[in-house]
């Protein structure tokens, strides 16, 4: 174990696992959101992300930018990155709402168990992820340079670039900012609804299938949101990155509480720091066994999460 590197560069090592694993807990919005109303596993939603990721890309593409350009001037920056969140966000619901309708609304009214609903959700990661690798010829994708790498400023010695600052401050907002609409909107009531009782919610006069398209929407935006920081940190894109990302995002979910849109945040910025710090401490090999470790000695002791509180029961 090598304790002097996880010392000497603590601080990098948190400010990258917090950049990390602010990407998961925006994915990790979109399995909690389904699970705390349809008691359901989205496993496509890991292609829900690549959507949303593929779209920022071609976005780009669209206007004359590939993996050898740069872009200079704040104007500009915020220009490319509004339009391309603002088409992943799209690209990334669309998806969702694609597969909700398709793949699992027609479940829901066969009353068809949970196991199909999950065979379902498999059946659909891997037809849109293939999909995605034949229309690639599953070639990588590049993202051009639009935010810069080099430190900002310091914060305790430890260089902030750029990209961290765009990362956490968008997936902050986006969190913030829909944790305020399930709690406070008239839409969010009703999600809330459904989640608790969705029988007394029909006799209530909500509309369960628009109340479940609204979620599927709502997390698809979220991944989306992902898909771009994604490329603005990673700047290469595969068909096939959203699996384990997915499986990550999810346990992030867990950690923090499946159904639980906060603990959703908070078990994706610890899944981040862990996985950093153990390939800091272990070596990079350890990364992920970390990061699944983790979620297996917490749920021995804590089985409903950190914060195990449901969709539901939720309140601002």
């Amino acid at each position: 174990m090598n304790f002097d590197g996880l010392f000497s560069n603590f601080g990098e090592l948190t400010t990258t696992g917090l950049t990390q694993g602010a990407i998961y807990a925006l994915v990790a919005l979109g399995y909690t959101l389904v699970y705390g109303v349809l008691r359901l596993i989205n496993f496509a939603h890991s292609e829900v992300f690549i959507a949303g990721a593929f779209a920022a890309i071609w976005t780009w593409n669209g206007f004359g930018l590939d993996q050898d350009s740069s872009v200079s001037g704040l104007g500009s920056v915020m220009f490319y990155l509004l339009v391309a969140m603002i088409v992943a966000a799209i690209a990334s619901a669309g998806t969702a709402t694609v597969i909700e309708r398709v793949a699992y609304r027609p479940l829901r009214r066969r009353n068809a168990p949970p196991l199909a609903f999950l065979i379902t959700a498999i059946g659909a990661s891997i037809a849109i992820s293939e999909a995605f690798g034949i229309y690639t010829r599953r070639r990588p994708e590049g993202a051009p340079m639009l935010v810069t790498q080099k430190p900002v400023f310091h914060l305790f010695g430890v260089p902030i670039d750029g990209v961290q600052l765009l990362t956490l401050g968008a997936a902050l907002v986006m969190m913030i900012a829909l944790d305020q609409f399930i709690n406070r909107s008239r839409v969010g009531r009703g999600i809330r609804a459904v989640a608790q009782d969705p029988n007394t919610a029909a006799l209530m006069g909500v509309n369960k299938d628009r109340v479940i398209m609204m979620v599927f929407i709502a997390g698809g935006s979220m991944a989306g949101v992902a898909g771009l920081l994604y490329d603005v940190r990673i700047q290469t894109l595969t068909y096939s990155v959203g699996f384990l990302l997915g499986l990550k995002a999810f346990t992030a979910a867990v950690l923090g509480g499946i159904g639980n849109l906060r603990g959703a945040l908070v078990g994706g910025l610890l899944l981040g720091v862990v996985e950093n710090y153990a390939s800091g401490l272990f070596g990079s090999e350890w990364k992920d066994f970390a990061a699944f470790a983790v979620l297996v000695v917490l749920l021995m002791f804590r089985p409903t999460g950190l914060l195990g509180e449901s969709l539901g029961r939720a309140r601002a």
